[in-house]
């Protein structure tokens, strides 16, 4: 799609619809405290992404070579159920950053099914809603009955929320979610329920084309796009493209095996996941007397991102002795966050992350 760029992505994987900015870093320590405190929203500042540890990109380089053919099988069902499910042409819209590893693939593999697709990378921020002026480029481009929106898992539905919210009342975009792991029960279509180790989950912008969160600040006007950093710093630790082979590499031959069946949108138990992330997150509002529930980061990868993002007070784990939560309690460990144990008291997550009160 014309009118952005790959990142460090291949060219033709994806197109980032962002406004790339030279804003500067603000300390974890004070973009905690101007969040929590009201004085800025999240997505007006940055923090510094650093490279990870040699030790850390280990427990990467683990999780790929334990998950690479699972993540090839749902990948591929995933693109068998999209190629079921929508007539016409295909565009997905990929929410930065999380959604861009998935999408990419998912275009390999319904351009092999032989679909009309496009790949997009747009921005969706809490509280603001997706970027209406990407989403407008978006339809000058496409048809929009055949978009839908590709993110890698929800952890308690706040995104999820977040789209349908935005989109409410459009008669022209549906707001159909796609991810590979749905716990909390909010995707429109899902390889699973479960929260397992998306080894993309682990990682920022390494594998993720070197692109940052998004921003939305007032160096965004009204007819640009959200905006986001380039971390060329990174470059010598990226793994995106290396990542997106690996996976393809899993995803081709799921593709031609006719035991790999479509993923369709129809989830029985979505509803049952849906009450049980509630009452997870409820239970820890209330023992910790969080009333603001932006502090609590449910999932595998969602809480592993609070860690290296933001200000923990307490990490749980379903066991620290799962091979899945080894790069989180690995982190937990380093930075001396206190790990608790929780065992089934957090499911249906296996890891969660509480962010601490600073303001």
């Amino acid at each position: 799609m014309d009118g952005g760029f790959p990142g460090s992505f291949a060219q033709g994987d994806i197109a980032f619809l962002l406004t790339p900015l030279t804003l500067a870093e603000t300390p974890t320590q004070d973009k905690e405290r101007a969040i929590q405190s009201g004085a800025r929203h999240y997505s007006e500042m940055i923090g510094r992404e650093e490279p990870p540890s040699s030790a850390y990109r280990a427990l990467y380089a683990d999780a790929l070579a334990r998950h690479a053919a699972r993540a090839g099988r749902e990948i591929a069902g995933l693109a068998k159920g999209l190629d079921a499910a929508i007539e016409g042409p295909i565009t997905l819209l990929s929410l930065v950053r999380a959604g861009a590893p998935l999408g990419v693939l998912l275009k390999r593999a319904l351009v092999a099914l032989g679909r009309d697709v496009a790949h997009a990378g747009i921005s969706i921020i809490r509280d603001r809603g997706i970027d209406a002026v990407a989403l407008a480029h978006v339809a000058r481009r496409r048809p929009s009955a055949g978009a839908v929106f590709v993110d890698g898992w929800t952890g308690k539905g706040a995104i999820a929320g977040e789209l349908a919210r935005t989109l409410a009342g459009r008669s022209d975009y549906a707001p159909r979610l796609v991810t590979l792991a749905d716990p909390c029960g909010r995707a429109w279509l899902s390889a699973s329920g479960e929260d397992w180790l998306i080894p993309s989950g682990i990682l920022g912008a390494t594998v993720s084309g070197l692109v940052s969160r998004t921003i939305l600040n007032e160096a965004i006007g009204a007819d640009d796009f959200h905006g986001c950093r380039v971390w060329d710093h990174l470059a010598a630790h990226d793994v995106t493209r290396d990542h997106v082979e690996a996976l393809w590499a899993c995803v081709a031959p799921a593709l031609r095996d006719p035991g790999v069946l479509p993923i369709r949108p129809e989830d029985p138990d979505r509803a049952r996941r849906r009450e049980a992330s509630r009452a997870v997150v409820a239970s820890v509002a209330a023992r910790f007397d969080v009333d603001n529930l932006n502090r609590i980061k449910p999932g595998i990868a969602e809480a592993t991102r609070a860690v290296l993002r933001r200000v923990p007070e307490r990490v749980f784990v379903a066991s620290a002795a799962d091979p899945d939560c080894a790069a989180l309690v690995h982190l937990a460990r380093e930075r001396d966050v206190p790990l608790e144990e929780a065992g089934e008291a957090i499911a249906p997550y296996r890891a969660l992350t509480l962010i601490r009160r600073v303001s």
